[in-house]
């Protein structure tokens, strides 16, 4: 693993927080909260039932430090506002509104949340911030729109890099978080793309047997995308769970507005991201070209289309949430994106929980080389890092003090390892602790599936050849001209090709509009990220 970043950058945040802060110190003083008796004792247990039914009654531990349930009610916000926008509930939205009511209770103050569907959100947050007049001291938002946003932000004061918490987010989160040099968002979940797959079907003698005479194959966890297919077509109509309904081999996000683009990533992703290769895999960093258009994008768009015929019904509108309850209820046998899924199938009254595994994304057995403009035979496979829920305080806030504690109570040791535990939450891990299979099979998770869970998610960070969203200005346009391109191939309305080649020709246009040299310099922050080993 590299070395945490943020260890070098405290001095440099800290100093810009002071030079981003100076015009407004005097408000700043009027703000600062009084202090008045703690209302937890330190240590103390902590759990979410009486906020009601629906939260589960797992208590945990108040872990001592700046950001606890102890330190934070001995701070009186009483008379101070604070406005806050996230996402629609559940996901990120709920725990936002949870975690608001506990800060209320707890130090006086009132906070205001808005709760914004996600195709809104962007505007909802941007438009204010460009016009100087922030409607939000505290933002939650997906941390690839960091090139957007940073220029608005206020750098993560020292103290609160340097509490319990921050120091155990993984380096690769930290990176996410970080923007010239200074960590400018708040890290509040840790987001990636794996497999997930129903161990107790691979490992079901019957069902091997059949495997075996159908192919010629072992049935296994596939490690590429073509055993993921062929697994895939092979489950597609069976009855798998003996329930008298049919299953389906995959289950996909493919709606076009509906994250569709981070589907098409990971499919993309050991295509495309050669070890071998440097300078970026959307565009050419030096000439800012689109590959978006090149073999490796336009192979993994052939394998999307083809897989059209392993999806469950109405799977080819599938949005995040159907993927999540299609994998998570036991419908099919495959999926891959975010953690949701998986912790939906291992919630308590699962009736598959404990029957899954997790696994790294599939690979290929051949990398497309942009240099020799040729394919590389060689197996390949690339983590993929995609965006993640985040937060960030407003730079013109006069609340700054106020904001940073309730975001680093909403992400203290208790609130977190309560979150994850909660599918729905959207709070996936990011922080070294979160590896420890045994904070999973205190869940009641089995321990050969924790030391799954955990093994995948930690090899992601370890794995040097990796791939990170586009965090660029602009990137809303980007990702919405690829979802249209992807949906026009899987409508079967264009070829894939001539589908990627319209994706380059907008993506052209959308950098003439922003600047180029405006998009490179942010682009370079991507490259670096994915170059560095």
């Amino acid at each position: 693993m590299r070395s945490r970043p943020y260890k070098g950058l405290v001095a440099v945040a800290a100093a810009a927080a002071l030079t981003a802060t100076a015009c407004t110190a005097q408000d700043e003083a009027q703000q600062k909260p009084k202090e008045k008796s703690a209302l937890f004792k330190s240590g103390s247990d902590i759990s979410y039932q009486k906020y009601g039914k629906n939260y589960p009654t797992t208590k945990v531990k108040d872990v001592p430090g700046s950001c606890s349930y102890e330190s934070i009610s001995r701070k009186d916000y009483s008379g101070q506002t604070l406005k806050i926008i996230s996402h629609a509930v559940p996901v990120i939205g709920e725990p936002t509104q949870l975690h608001a009511k506990q800060f209320e209770e707890i130090t006086g103050g009132k906070v205001e949340v808005v709760n914004v569907p996600f195709g809104e959100l962007h505007q909802k947050i941007l438009t204010p911030l460009q016009a100087g007049q922030p409607a939000y001291d505290v933002m939650f938002y997906p941390s690839l729109w960091i090139g957007d946003m940073a220029p608005y932000l206020a750098p993560v004061p020292e103290k609160y890099l340097n509490t319990t918490g921050m120091q155990d987010v993984t380096a690769a989160y930290m990176d996410v978080a970080t923007w010239d040099g200074k960590v400018v968002q708040y890290p509040v979940d840790g987001d990636r793309h794996y497999l997930k797959i129903r161990a107790d079907v691979l490992k079901d003698p019957k069902w091997q047997a059949q495997y075996k005479r159908a192919t010629g194959k072992d049935l296994k966890v596939p490690t590429t995308w073509t055993e993921y297919q062929d697994i895939a077509e092979a489950f597609s109509g069976k009855d798998f769970d003996g329930d008298g309904k049919k299953n389906h081999g995959s289950a996909e996000v493919t709606k076009r507005d509906d994250l569709t683009f981070s589907a098409f990533i990971s499919r993309a992703a050991p295509y495309v991201k050669n070890p071998n290769v440097k300078g970026g895999v959307f565009f050419d960093e030096e000439t800012m070209k689109p590959l978006i258009n090149t073999p490796g994008f336009v192979r993994a768009l052939q394998d999307m289309v083809k897989a059209k015929s392993t999806w469950a019904p109405g799977g080819a509108n599938f949005g995040l949430g159907d993927e999540i309850f299609s994998f998570g209820g036991g419908q099919t046998l495959m999926s891959y994106s975010w953690d949701d899924a998986f912790i939906q199938a291992q919630q308590p009254d699962s009736k598959i929980r404990n029957t899954v595994q997790a696994a790294p994304l599939p690979g290929s057995t051949e990398v497309y080389n942009r240099t020799t403009k040729s394919w590389d035979k060689k197996a390949n496979q690339a983590a993929y890092f995609t965006w993640g829920w985040t937060s960030a305080v407003a730079k013109a806030s006069s609340h700054q003090e106020m904001a940073f504690d309730y975001l680093c109570f909403f992400s203290n040791e208790a609130n977190t390892a309560l979150d994850l535990t909660i599918g729905r939450f959207g709070v996936n891990p990011y922080r070294i602790s979160h590896f420890a299979p045994e904070f999973w099979e205190k869940q009641g998770w089995d321990k050969d599936v924790a030391k799954a869970y955990v093994d995948t998610l930690s090899g992601m960070e370890e794995n040097p050849n990796r791939v990170f969203d586009l965090r660029v200005p602009g990137v809303n346009q980007y990702m919405s001209a690829l979802a249209n391109g992807v949906a026009a191939a899987l409508a079967g309305q264009e070829s894939p090709q001539r589908a990627l080649d319209g994706v380059a020709r907008e993506w052209a246009k959308i950098t003439d509009q922003i600047g180029k040299d405006k998009v490179q310099s942010a682009y370079r922050n991507v490259v670096a990220l994915e170059d560095e080993s």
